[in-house]
């Protein structure tokens, strides 16, 4: 990517601005802010209300997830403003009918310290030095060692059952829910923008295995599978269920769980988190094809 050399938050941010420079029809602004006060943007593209929602970054070591939806919106943003076709589909009257939202780092302080190690904490780099236990490269959590994907209350008592099982009891690298459910900054930051803007479908971007998650419970809408099977056929991903720590507590489960509409969980990718820069372009059009059906699906 010519924008930088690391994909760090301040990286990604001006990559996000550059974007904005280039692309009129474009918007952006500020859900909330992380636990060391980072901002945490939003772009929109078409009406925010009802709208797509792709969200990244949500796991410190998963940001080339970040690279892939907002190469994505850049493009829509192209095809949308000259009256273009992607793989079929009709782009402006796509996100005319219903728009794109996208939040590319919701974990911006997680992507720092996996990147930069515990200078990136700021006046907390002692103890998160001290959590990471001198390895940064697998640093999901954030900040306060609380891992966001498992702290949006869906299925919170199996979660801290299965997270004592596995000897997790307080701040770690991953992992931890954190102390209550909606604890962290931002948690709450992602969770008051889709209630706000009332999201008609959310596609939370993780990395790595070339899968889709689609179920939570009782609340999953009969269409979901559908879905999924559909958005996976299109990139040669596969649909799974989750199991153990991996089944609740994720950003999709509280989605499910609280509107009952189609979420979805996509690992992007193969390999060793964090995946490599040099396989963004063989993952990005890969996905693209799919990427492209969700905004009519």
């Amino acid at each position: 990517m010519e924008f930088f050399k690391e994909p760090t938050a301040e990286n990604l941010n001006f990559y996000i601005s550059e974007i904005l420079k280039k692309h009129p029809c474009s918007k952006s602004f500020f859900i909330g802010k992380s636990v060391l006060g980072r901002k945490i943007p939003v772009l929109t593209v078409g009406k925010p209300v009802g709208a797509t929602l792709f969200v990244a970054a949500t796991h410190g070591s998963e940001w080339l997830a970040a690279l892939v939806v907002l190469r994505f919106f850049e493009e829509v943003c192209g095809a949308f403003e000259h009256g273009e076709n992607l793989f079929g589909v009709n782009i402006f009257s796509a996100i005319s009918k219903r728009g794109l939202a996208v939040v590319p780092v919701l974990n911006p302080d997680g992507v720092n310290i996996n990147i930069l190690g515990a200078g990136a904490a700021f006046s907390s780099e002692k103890r998160i030095g001290r959590l990471a236990n001198g390895d940064f490269k697998h640093w999901n959590a954030n900040a306060r060692g609380v891992d966001i994907n498992h702290n949006f209350g869906a299925g919170w008592e199996f979660l801290h059952e299965q997270e004592r099982k596995n000897k997790i009891f307080g701040p770690a690298p991953r992992q931890y829910g954190g102390p209550r459910p909606f604890s962290e900054p931002e948690t709450r930051a992602i969770c008051g923008f889709i209630s706000t803007f009332d999201i008609k479908r959310l596609w939370s971007f993780h990395s790595q295995g070339e899968e889709v998650y689609w179920y939570y419970k009782s609340k999953t809408p009969m269409i979901s599978r559908d879905i999924a099977e559909e958005f996976a056929s299109s990139c040669g991903y596969k649909t799974a269920f989750p199991s153990g720590m991996a089944s609740c507590g994720g950003l999709k489960d509280w989605y499910i769980e609280k509107f009952g509409r189609p979420g979805f969980t996509v690992e992007i990718g193969k390999g060793e988190n964090p995946l490599l820069l040099s396989d963004f372009d063989e993952i990005y059009e890969k996905i693209k094809p799919a990427l492209i059906k969700s905004l009519v699906m």
